[in-house]
């Protein structure tokens, strides 16, 4: 492709930001490929997730917020290995040339990058249908990475922060739709948690060490704790009054807010296994988040939900699946 609106021409204009100084990064943006330097003692950790139009997002989906959200996403799961970001790869499939989109689309990606301190080293950009997929590299001190493998019966369940903004967001968005009223309204309050989600990465590196075991909640904390206990052989047992609800929920009735909460995915927040012996609030204090014991890991496997008398309810589990019917 050549003239103004070639592909060298939009990583120019659109995604040519300098990686600032970082000793990590050799060769950027400019090249055949990236050469990024791994500290000694460490182990190099990669991550890659696709945004589909249609799946994940929608054509209206604000750019800002879409390039923000993009990122977040994979930052997430670094944060979930206890990794520092070392860098990032974009690969933008776009079905036309809109430089309004493109220009407000980079501007969240790039404000992000910047605060998180990851750069954008390399990417491509072609024409087609939508899809966004970013690649994230970091580093963990050698034999230091957080596993799903490692909880053990009569670790702790703890969770960061709270849960169930995003659906609720999600929830408020599609009644928008439902009403006509568009495009989606990413700066709405209600909404915050949805359009722009927080990667927990000071979090993950105070779990170094500390925490046996840890996964991110992206496809809703009961899907995601069962790939947790899968992959240790245990089983879960979750508190629900113990579980921190997103202040969006307030009001709401409690079925509904236990469905957000625990099956409604998006939150990015950390799910993790605490020995017993590790005291949680020196941890919470070291990493100024907030975090609940929601729960215990158990012999066996499965997860069960109780109330406060310890009555098993009963919770829709299944978390995103991209080829479910």
């Amino acid at each position: 492709m050549s003239g103004p609106d070639s592909e060298f021409d939009l990583i120019q204009r659109y995604f040519a930001a300098p990686a600032k100084s970082s000793p990590d990064v050799h060769l950027g943006i400019g090249d055949d490929a990236a050469l990024l330097g791994v500290q000694a003692g460490h182990e190099l950790v990669v991550s890659v997730d696709t945004l589909v139009e249609g799946t994940h997002y929608y054509p209206d989906h604000p750019p800002d917020s879409l390039g923000h959200k993009a990122l977040a996403a994979n930052l997430s799961d670094l944060a979930a290995m206890g990794a520092d970001p070392l860098g990032v790869v974009l690969s933008l499939t776009v079905p036309n040339v809109d430089h309004d989109w493109l220009a407000a689309f980079s501007r969240g990606f790039l404000a992000l990058s910047e605060q998180a301190s990851v750069p954008l080293v390399g990417g491509d950009t072609t024409r087609g249908p939508g899809a966004i997929s970013v690649t994230v590299l970091g580093q963990v001190p050698t034999g230091q990475a957080l596993c799903r493998t490692g909880a053990r019966p009569g670790d702790r369940l703890v969770v960061s922060g709270a849960l169930g903004g995003a659906a609720a967001g999600l929830a408020l968005e599609c009644r928008r739709r439902e009403e006509g009223q568009r495009p989606a309204n990413a700066q709405a309050p209600g909404c915050a948690r949805l359009f722009w989600p927080s990667a927990r990465l000071a979090v993950g590196r105070g779990l170094r060490n500390r925490a046996r075991a840890a996964i991110d909640i992206s496809d809703g904390l009961l899907a995601d704790l069962g790939h947790l206990c899968a992959a240790s052989g245990c089983g879960a047992r979750v508190d629900w009054p113990r579980v921190p609800l997103d202040p969006l929920l307030e009001g709401e009735p409690e079925d509904r807010a236990r469905q957000w909460a625990l099956s409604g995915g998006e939150d990015y927040e950390l799910l993790f296994a605490l020995p017993p012996n590790e005291p949680l609030e020196l941890l919470s204090l070291s990493v100024r988040t907030s975090l609940t014991v929601i729960g215990e890991f158990t012999a066996g496997s499965g997860v069960e939900v109780v109330d406060a008398n310890g009555a098993r309810l009963d919770v829709a589990r299944t978390g995103h699946d991209h080829f479910a019917g």
